[in-house]
């Protein structure tokens, strides 16, 4: 009996003692990781933004796929929540903060403890990647959450891993989707014309994104300069194309409503596109994809007994990339003149 009671006693004094080093350790967490992602900001901060994509990315849901989640009418952005339930009980998050492109506060509750506040930033990098920084904290952790931390290893072990498995899922998910194109052959119809201020330069595979942004800055600041109304999208005609070294001869331009009177020591100039038939080609997705797009506009070409013009075939950029952050929503109009039989 009295070995009995000496080992109660032991027990006792190692739950007290537990229990006394389980209720002095801090009262505050914070978890931070991050992640280099091959997309611009906007595009990353608009998945983050939004709670309905969480699913597709989040750890926690990727361990416990029964997990119930709730969506309310408004998932994104200021006010924007969601909540969920799984067998560890309830809880719910929302956004409380956003600077766009920039930046995410968010408060995350489970059932009625204290909320923990999470943080998002999106800073890009000089090589078109952004860093995504993932931040959790709380300041009034309960004993139970002490305690499970204490037998996990600290909040950082017992929650980084998820930060890590989120970010990698994220990573992935968002990589994967500006990769997605699109090339649809729209048929024999017929372009109006047009005037068009221009610059031309020649370029090979591995610089042409780089000239094109060259030559378009300068063609903007010349139109702000002179106070001209540009009457369109961006295009590039292909004056020469040697698709066995990968070299072009292109003038980029900017469409205008009418002749404009260059002075002859510009560099810049205004040249006219004529009505004519074409064979119009759409590629949705990223401007890379553009030579698998020209490949098929041209073997249309030949399956269907097409003959080019001698006019120059061309490119229209239909929509701003500025303001569609995702590549595979990027529009751009294949136009290759054709000799049409009367």
């Amino acid at each position: 009996m009295k070995a009995f009671k000496f080992i109660v006693f032991l027990l006792l004094i190692l739950i007290i003692g537990s229990c006394t080093y389980i209720a002095v350790q801090p009262n505050n967490y914070e978890v931070v990781r991050s992640r280099t992602i091959d997309a611009a900001p906007a595009l990353i901060y608009d998945y983050v933004n939004d709670f309905r994509t969480w699913e597709s990315w989040s750890s926690w849901i990727e361990k416990k796929p029964d997990t119930k989640i709730t969506y309310p009418e408004q998932t994104k952005g200021v006010g924007g929540s969601y909540s969920w339930e799984d067998d560890d009980g309830v809880g719910n998050m929302k956004t409380i903060a956003a600077t766009p492109y920039e930046s995410i506060e968010q408060s995350m509750q489970f059932d009625n403890y204290e909320p923990s506040k999470v943080t998002w930033s999106f800073a890009p990098t000089t090589d078109g990647k952004t860093n995504v920084t993932w931040n959790m904290k709380g300041d009034k952790v309960p004993f139970g959450f002490k305690l499970y931390a204490v037998f996990s290893g600290g909040f950082d072990k017992m929650i980084g891993p998820d930060f890590e498995r989120g970010l990698e899922k994220l990573d992935s998910l968002i990589v994967e989707s500006t990769k997605k194109y699109e090339i649809t052959i729209n048929g024999i119809t017929e372009y109006g014309g047009g005037f068009y201020l221009y610059k031309t330069t020649n370029a090979k595979d591995s610089n042409i994104s780089q000239k094109m942004a060259e030559q378009y800055g300068s063609l903007m600041s010349y139109v702000t300069q002179n106070n001209i109304a540009i009457a369109g999208m961006p295009l590039t005609v292909y004056n020469e194309m040697n698709t066995e070294n990968g070299t072009v001869i292109m003038s980029n331009g900017l469409p205008v409503n009418q002749k404009i009177e260059v002075s002859e020591d510009s560099d810049i100039s205004c040249g006219y596109l004529p009505k004519t038939s074409v064979l119009k080609t759409t590629l949705t997705g990223n401007y890379t994809n553009l030579a698998d797009a020209w490949d098929v506009a041209l073997k249309y070409i030949a399956d269907n007994n097409l003959v080019q013009s001698e006019e120059k075939p061309f490119e229209i950029y239909t929509n701003d990339p500025g303001e569609f952050p995702n590549p595979a929503h990027w529009i751009t109009e294949i136009y290759i003149p054709l000799k049409i039989n009367e």
